[in-house]
């Protein structure tokens, strides 16, 4: 018989946490519901809205079908996939916590996600404002996937319809299988659909969020700033000089090792404190300062000072010692100042460029949007 299932004695809020400024009627969580174009997840999900108390469902194809009235036509033809966006994006996010915050309870949110610098942004979008994500992979054999993908209804009055939307999950079969050998598999609790029905499904992914069997994902809770900050950046090199890069799991783009100065830090031992926390490197002195660039407010961003420090070079056994893969960061490398260019944003390349000077020279140097003044 179908209905809700008895979550009485089920600890579902375990391990989330309460959001801030979550609602009266319960903590705050989403069921993410990942898979292959064709895996069913959006059938799944209304299914498993039955099941849940308190649970809404939330489909991102509503934001890509809001951005032609958003965008111009000439930006819209620059991508071929609405993910490769921003600004999808930062509205998934946005919209799934506004919902949370209007609503309270569970959010059932079906969405392929490939990419895994997208996962890191989306998710870690979420764990900025207190939102616990368990992450579930729909996974049918794909022979399975390719016959429901050959059997799927689509808009009569679409032209070409059966044809462009079944290619396009064909297209896609190969980017999920890449993704499933890479890191998919590891990230998400995996359900083989393929003997499955999307209720039978939706009651084994309610069973196993409700017992606890899937976690809330692993990432790091970066509240995002409401005005402007100061962050501190350590730059370490090898025995080569080459400089060590970061890609954060929780913001998307190469970066420094560092983060944003606590109310009552000190900057060089924000710094510190950051390397340690994200490479496991602890520095012994503190280091010296090489520039400070003012970041103007670009919205949604605040700006602020950014400092980079000179956190010394590393002998080869400190640069094994590197804490990869962990909660924090998804890869580090070493590089030349010329393969920094094509890793980092313009702005950030430059503050790298002129921390690169100031350390040749032995003086410290003041930036504006990563331009000396003065």
């Amino acid at each position: 018989m179908r209905g809700a299932l008895n979550w009485g004695w089920f600890p579902w809020q375990g391990g989330a946490g309460k959001p801030q400024g979550a609602n009266r009627r319960g903590g705050n969580v989403i069921v993410w519901i990942n898979g292959a174009f064709g895996a069913g997840k959006t059938t799944t999900a209304r299914e498993l809205i039955e099941l849940i108390p308190n649970s809404t469902l939330f489909d991102p194809e509503v934001i890509g079908g809001a951005l032609p009235h958003l965008l111009p036509a000439k930006r819209l033809a620059e991508v071929g996939d609405y993910q490769d966006l921003p600004i999808w994006r930062r509205l998934v996010i946005d919209t799934a916590a506004a919902m949370l915050a209007e609503l309270g309870g569970t959010l059932v949110v079906p969405m392929t996600l490939l990419r895994q610098e997208y996962r890191d942004e989306i998710f870690g979008g979420l764990a900025a404002r207190r939102i616990g994500v368990r992450h579930i992979l729909l996974a049918p054999a794909e022979t399975i996937l390719r016959e429901r993908i050959g059997g799927r209804e689509v808009p009569p009055d679409l032209p070409d319809g059966e044809m462009r939307m079944r290619q396009w999950s064909y297209d896609h079969i190969e980017p999920y299988r890449a993704a499933l050998a890479s890191w998919l598999a590891s990230d998400a609790h995996l359900v083989d659909t393929s003997a499955l029905t999307p209720y039978a499904t939706a009651v084994r992914i309610a069973e196993a969020v409700g017992s606890g069997t899937v976690p809330v994902c692993d990432i790091v809770q970066t509240p995002e700033p409401t005005a402007e900050t100061v962050a501190s950046g350590v730059l370490l090199f090898d025995e080569h000089d080459r400089v060590l890069l970061v890609d954060p799991t929780y913001k998307a783009g190469w970066e420094f090792p560092g983060g944003v100065v606590e109310p009552g830090e000190a900057p060089a031992r924000a710094g510190m404190r950051e390397v340690a926390e994200e490479t496991g490197i602890r520095l012994a002195d503190v280091p010296r300062l090489l520039v400070v660039d003012w970041e103007p407010p670009a919205p949604p961003g605040y700006g602020g000072l950014r400092l980079l420090f000179d956190g010394g070079r590393l002998d080869s056994a400190a640069a094994g010692r590197l804490l990869l893969p962990g909660p924090e960061l998804r890869d580090c490398r070493f590089v030349t100042e010329r393969e920094a260019a094509d890793l980092l944003p313009p702005v950030r390349y430059e503050r790298l460029r002129w921390a690169l000077r100031a350390r040749e020279r032995g003086a410290a140097l003041y930036l504006e949007a990563g331009v000396p003044v003065g």
